[in-house]
């Protein structure tokens, strides 16, 4: 049966009103709910705000191990140490490597770009982060549903958005209701903000309705292969952070790897392949394996033949990475909402960072948001965020490397000579944009 079918036999579906509705209780999506409960709280008003997460709880979706800038945590909550946020292990130690099959270069620390400087961030699991926020979330009022996708788009009238509706439960393999069938239901909002992460199921659909791409060089993207391992503690070093490029990629694909140290014991592996790659035959999954048993990577997993303790893995996944930066960045607004975070292409790939970028442009988006709704408006453009954005930190960063993904299209050489020039040798203040 088609969902229409569905809809005319089992329907109408149940409706819950909503100031805003926010969809994806990652960090982006969180920092939007908090935000506008801590404008009103501030302002002595009261606005109505629900969070949709498909996964079974918060964080549950998200595989630990990164690298976070907390400045943009710094501004949500600036006493986010008195709360407990588990920001624990400071970055030690920074090194960027380029491999050979058995070989290996490390690159000088004082011709290190700053965005491969890592000072004053912590290593952390983006996990435990998302949990933290959603229980400051849910103290302030916010509602969350955990276990509930986003599966629809609903509009008005006149062509704004008007809400999300959540997927039937109870749908047989022969797509028919069964005894346990339980229809979706609708949440609308005033505006409707969605946090979905790279490739959101909601956001293709969102820039393809409004064109939000038009006249945008066109979107990069890329799959991050991640791995989490316990290690003996002679290997471990808290708070080291290392990134290499090289080997086993051939020079005209473009990806690279990182190895995080982070608490108790625990390593994050992850390796980043551009999906633009050539090579037909071309495994990410294979040249992941690959990787580790290089010299340099395979020491830290090595155990009992060398007297250690045995390394073990203790999680694994993968996920989309939105990779074209600041020259691919869709409209983000839209009437009756916006898209923030790596729904909408925040990350910025020279950093490997996109967390701080999500929960800013999450708090942007309240804020637009906030006043949108207490000025007595609804479904219309929430145009003071994207205003706010190019006038904030966040897009001054995202200026500076506007070029990094392009030169990669060039070959390793040619990107690695440039990028050098263009972030260590001119600060990230280039004359010049490259579009691709």
């Amino acid at each position: 049966m088609t969902n229409e079918e569905i809809l005319s036999q089992f329907g109408p579906r149940e409706a819950m009103e909503y100031d805003v509705v926010v969809v994806g209780g990652g960090p982006g999506g969180l920092a939007t709910a908090i935000r506008l409960k801590q404008l009103a709280a501030e302002k002595g008003t009261d606005v109505s705000v629900v969070v949709l997460e498909k996964g079974s709880e918060p964080g549950a979706h998200i595989l630990s191990g990164a690298v976070m800038d907390p400045i943009a945590m710094n501004e949500l909550f600036p006493d986010w140490k008195e709360l407990g946020c588990p920001l624990n292990q400071p970055v030690t130690g920074d090194a960027m490597i380029f491999l050979g099959e058995k070989s290996s270069f490390r690159t000088p620390g004082f011709v290190l770009p700053k965005c491969f400087q890592n000072h004053g961030n912590y290593v952390v699991s983006v996990g435990n982060i998302t949990r933290w926020m959603a229980q400051q979330a849910e103290s302030l009022g916010v509602e969350i549903f955990p276990g509930f996708a986003g599966a629809e788009l609903l509009y008005n009238e006149d062509g704004s958005v008007k809400g999300v509706a959540t997927g039937n439960l109870g749908i047989g393999k022969d797509g028919k209701p069964t005894e346990n069938f339980q229809l979706g239901m609708e949440l609308h909002g005033k505006y409707t903000i969605f946090a979905e992460g790279s490739r959101g199921h909601l956001g293709k659909q969102l820039i393809a309705r409004y064109k939000l791409d038009a006249g945008k060089d066109p979107q990069g993207y890329a799959i991050g292969i991640k791995e989490l391992w316990e290690i003996d503690p002679a290997r471990h070093q808290p708070g080291f952070v290392m990134h290499t490029a090289g080997w086993p990629m051939d020079s005209s694909t473009y990806g690279g790897a990182f190895l995080y140290h982070m608490e108790d014991n625990k390593i994050a592996l992850g390796f980043i392949t551009g999906l633009d790659y050539a090579n037909p035959y071309l495994s990410p999954f294979e040249e992941f394996q690959r990787w580790k048993t290089h010299p340099n990577i395979r020491w830290y997993l090595e155990g009992e033949d060398r007297g250690l303790k045995p390394a073990k893995r203790l999680a694994y996944g993968a996920r989309a990475i939105t990779a074209g930066g600041l020259m691919s960045l869709p409209k983000t607004v839209f009437p009756g909402g916006a898209l923030v975070g790596c729904d909408a292409g925040y990350m910025n790939v020279s950093r490997i960072k996109g967390s701080h970028a999500a929960i800013k442009t999450g708090m942007l988006a309240a804020e637009a948001a906030y006043d949108a709704v207490t000025g007595g408006r609804q479904h219309d453009e929430l145009s003071a965020y994207p205003q706010a954005f190019e006038k904030s930190w966040l897009h001054a960063e995202l200026v500076k490397s506007r070029n990094f993904k392009a030169w990669f299209k060039k070959g390793l050489t040619v990107a690695t000579l440039m990028n050098g020039v263009e972030q260590w040798a001119l600060g990230g203040n280039i004359p010049w944009t490259i579009h691709r």
